[in-house]
């Protein structure tokens, strides 16, 4: 018979705050009602011990020195290093670069997946970010970038699951090519896009389901001439943001939540993410953190160095009550990629679940009703 594990607290359902006892082996059991006890989780006063869904982070390049391009076993590092951060399930991420390098970081993607390490989060698939973006809106990506076909887009599909797939609409036949990719699964973002409002809106009802990074790496909301950013925010029922307090203002992350109904959390964290100032790789790139900031040699923004545990209490303090924030990521990245038995706590989901202190500091991590060691 399975062990049946139990924690305390203060927990986050989808019927509200519950104070109690949630039980769990590898799903969850029941939720029930309880006197919570002092010092019921890792010594934290029962009040104060925050259950919530295991964050899911579906833009993540790197983490520990290490990023996803580098293929073999860089994909269970970077998820080993995020686990300890609250990230119970995320997407590997890749780089605009050569097919071959592609395929190299697909090939270890693949064996990541298929072999799950039980210290580690999970790797639900790929992102595939690149190399189907607009040359004049690059970011941080080489100048690597060549226009889809469905044929290969399947190849590489064929090496790993693509769960999410960015383009840029205004590129040669993308729009016309969303339904196809629609059919194997894969959920279309617009991002990297020098498009035009009508482009995105277009894109939207082809089929394209969110937007890559909010704000950084597209047109904007200029009122008289409306961009890819601006569809967003009259359409989009998803969309990414990067909440590092860095991409985007405050104010704007602010504006994003009011007009789009389920807009997420994601990292885009490179492999300068959990180590100290210096030189790291980006793909074919090399970037600098300073001061937990990630830039080019140029000074641009490239990607971050950001946790989800530090997305949870930046959005928290941007203004987002903390309910709210945790469904931003967790129960909406979910939902987006139509897992309904995760990033909820509830009888039957998966018992991945993240325990906080009352500063939402992380204390425990369960992945599939398995703590895993934060040190």
């Amino acid at each position: 018979m399975t062990e049946l594990h139990r924690l305390q607290g203060r927990i986050l359902t989808p019927e509200g705050w519950r104070r109690g006892r949630i039980s769990f082996d590898h799903k969850i059991r029941a939720i029930e009602e309880a006197v919570v006890e002092a010092g019921a989780i890792d010594g934290i006063g029962g009040d104060e011990a925050i259950v919530l869904p295991g964050f899911i982070d579906l833009h993540v390049h790197g983490a520990a020195g290490v990023d996803l391009m580098q293929g073999g076993d860089a994909a269970r590092t970077i998820a080993r290093t995020h686990v300890r951060h609250g990230t119970t399930a995320l997407l590997g991420t890749t780089m605009t670069a050569a097919e071959a390098d592609i395929v190299h970081a697909l090939r270890g993607l693949a064996t990541a997946i298929a072999e799950p390490d039980p210290d580690a989060a999970q790797i639900l698939g790929v992102h595939l970010e690149g190399p189907f973006i607009s040359p004049q809106r690059l970011g941080a990506q080489p100048p690597l970038t060549v226009e889809a076909t469905f044929e290969s887009v399947q190849r590489l599909h064929a090496l790993a699951p693509i769960r999410v797939l960015t383009l840029a609409p205004e590129i040669g036949r993308h729009t016309e090519l969303i339904p196809l990719l629609n059919t194997l699964g894969i959920r279309v973002q617009i991002g990297h896009s020098a498009g035009t409002y009508e482009e995105g809106l277009a894109a939207l009802r082809a089929g394209a389901a969110g937007f890559t990074h909010l704000f950084n790496g597209m047109t904007g909301v200029d009122h008289y001439k409306p961009g890819i950013a601006a569809a967003a925010l009259a359409h989009a029922e998803y969309a990414e943001l990067i909440p590092d307090l860095q991409h985007v203002h405050p104010g704007a992350i602010r504006l994003a939540v009011r007009a789009i109904p389920r807009l997420y959390a994601v990292t885009d964290a490179t492999a300068a993410t959990g180590m100290p100032d210096g030189e790291y790789a980006l793909g074919s790139q090399r970037v600098h953190k300073c001061l937990g900031c990630v830039r080019l040699a140029s000074g641009s923004l490239a990607g971050s160095a950001l946790t989800m545990d530090q997305a949870l209490r930046n959005l928290v303090e941007v203004g987002l009550d903390l309910a709210d924030a945790a469904h931003r990521v967790s129960t909406f990245p979910a939902d987006y990629l139509g897992l309904t038995d995760r990033g909820r706590l509830e009888p039957g989901a998966c018992a991945d679940l993240v325990v906080l202190d009352a500063q939402l500091r992380v204390v425990r991590v369960v992945v599939a009703g398995r703590t895993v060691g934060l040190a």
